[in-house]
């Protein structure tokens, strides 16, 4: 009987089973203890709870650090795109359209999701290991001690500079995302004059769909903060540790704003 125990053990099929049953439940452990600091933050939020001198240091690290790289890869994705559209758009008689179709797609996804991906991998990621650098370094455990709460004190500033400033980031990146199409449409489809490209921008695009830009960015802010301090904050052991917590904070944050990005479709273009 044990030899066909460890027989059984042995397969393949066994391991995949057991390595499936173990990031369940690594999944579900991690996925409510964010829920659980969740409604801690919520509730400093919620009584005033927080330090106004925090969150504009916070603020000035989402929003300056991050715009550099942000422009950058949402200009470059308008620009593919409309090297892609515009010939296309013109031969099928299309010209007018260009505009607010590029607007369209930036303003409602592109601009969002890309800038979404550069906080992640600038921000987020360095959140994630500066907390994960203190807990492992017994700093958290001082703050304790010191009757300081961890969750006030490391989390709360960091969600709301997410929730206030993921809005104004996506707003110039969608701009400077649009105008650089704009520009490189009108070059590559001589057709496609700037005031053509204008006139399209305004016909396509209504203030509906730039509203639940800002609102979807000021989610993705929120979340990205909370996702990528709680991973840090799970943080054990030495400085391997700190580079885990660091890889699972992107990779939250990933699924987190996709899966926030189909409630949102879900809620409001379905």
């Amino acid at each position: 009987m044990k030899r066909i125990e460890y027989f059984v053990t042995q397969t393949v099929t066994f391991q995949f089973l057991k390595l499936l049953r173990k990031q369940a439940f690594e999944f579900f452990e991690t996925f409510g203890r964010m829920s659980v600091r969740l409604f801690e933050v919520m509730k400093y939020i919620l009584t005033g709870q927080f330090s106004y001198r925090h969150i504009i240091e916070q603020c000035s690290r989402f929003a300056i650090d991050s715009l550099p790289i942000t422009l950058t890869i949402v200009a470059m994705t308008s620009v593919i795109l409309a090297v892609q559209i515009a010939p296309e758009m013109v031969k099928q008689g299309g010209a007018g359209f260009i505009g607010g179709l590029l607007a369209i797609v930036t303003v409602r996804e592109m601009g969002t999701i890309m800038t979404g991906f550069a906080i992640i991998s600038m921000i987020g990621s360095s959140m994630a290991s500066e907390i994960a650098t203190m807990k492992v370094t017994d700093q958290v455990s001082a703050m304790k001690v010191l009757h300081v709460p961890p969750i006030k004190y490391l989390f709360v500033p960091r969600v709301i500079a997410g929730a206030l400033m993921m809005p104004l980031i996506t707003t110039v990146a969608s701009t400077v995302g649009i105008f650089c199409g704009g520009f490189v449409s009108s070059l590559t489809s001589p057709e496609v004059t700037g005031l053509c490209f204008i006139n399209s921008v305004k016909l396509g695009l209504f203030n509906r769909d730039i509203g639940i830009m800002l609102l979807k960015a000021s989610c993705f802010g929120a979340a990205i903060a909370h996702i990528s301090s709680s991973c840090g904050y799970d943080a054990e052991g030495g400085a391997k540790s700190v580079g885990i917590a660091t890889t699972k904070a992107v990779v939250w944050s990933f699924i987190g704003i996709v899966i926030i990005d189909y409630i949102f479709a879900l809620w409001f273009y379905f």
